[in-house]
């Protein structure tokens, strides 16, 4: 499917939500360039919010932004490595000058490569650590200080996997999701008495651009990830991070909202392909 047509998928699709659920209201979302990342930022803007997304490339930005405009909306595309601290404050002061303090953040940037476990470098893990768990909590706590200081509510969405059963081949980020889901099930409590809300999506086995860097191997096991026997889409799990962010969750936070079509009841993914020495 070319990208084109994926955006006329998402932008066009049914959704449950009524058109005005969002107006007057700023979402900033990071990894927004594609995947599930972009399906959300689309899927709010269609929804009446002034938008946000960013990412370590502009290019990618600028053509979701470009799309958006052809269907006359405005999103904003800021560059930023949100691994960064200091970059993450320098975009918070952006976003806040130019288009306004976001009332919603999706926190959707991330991702890792497979490996086995025993395999992996100390420059590896720390790299996909450091792109899944310090990036999320960077921009979580950037917001809830902001909200915090102004004193208006806030709401944060963070987009994990599913960590319950492991994940042989991508140890490193179950271990920094896990880490997410800890940090988000703390701060619940802590930043409560600030009106700030704060879950977690968890997709199962999604279509988008990130399952081109595994192996055949792991590829051919995909229809097995679940009992639907097919992967989600981008726009299924946006619809997910929509809930959690409107006043729909309104009386939920610290959850983990699974959205994998029963894979941790039933499926199996072996995302580095199975080892030799399991194979006995």
């Amino acid at each position: 499917m070319s990208d084109a047509v994926l955006l006329d998928a998402i932008w066009n699709a049914d959704t449950v939500y009524r058109p005005d659920l969002f107006a007057g209201k700023t979402a900033l979302v990071s990894g927004g360039g594609s995947g599930i990342g972009r399906a959300t930022a689309l899927l709010l803007a269609r929804l009446g919010a002034r938008v946000v997304i960013t990412g370590r490339t502009q290019e990618k930005l600028d053509r979701v932004v470009a799309y958006a405009a052809s269907r006359g909306v405005t999103l904003h595309g800021f560059a930023a490595n949100v691994r960064e601290h200091e970059q993450v404050l320098a975009l918070y002061e952006r976003v806040e000058a130019e288009v306004g303090l976001p009332d919603v953040l999706i926190n959707s940037a991330g991702g890792q490569f497979p490996q086995p476990a025993i395999e992996f470098s100390p420059k590896g893990w720390n790299a996909v650590v450091s792109n899944n768990l310090n990036s999320t909590w960077f921009m979580m706590q950037r917001a809830a200080q902001r909200w915090r200081d102004t004193q208006r509510p806030g709401s944060i969405v963070n987009v994990i996997v599913v960590t319950e059963r492991g994940m042989p081949g991508v140890a490193h980020t179950v271990a920094a999701r896990a880490g997410i889901v800890g940090a988000t099930r703390t701060v619940a409590v802590e930043w409560a008495p600030l009106n700030i809300r704060i879950n977690c999506v968890a997709p199962g086995l999604t279509a988008s651009e990130g399952l081109a860097v595994y192996p055949p191997e792991a590829v051919a096991e995909f229809p097995r990830a679940n009992p639907m026997k097919r992967p989600g889409t981008p726009l299924e799990i946006a619809q997910a991070c929509v809930f959690l962010a409107a006043p729909s969750a309104s009386f939920i936070t610290g959850e983990v909202l699974t959205v994998d079509g029963g894979g941790k009841l039933w499926g199996e993914l072996w995302l580095a392909g199975r080892p030799d020495y399991y194979r006995d």
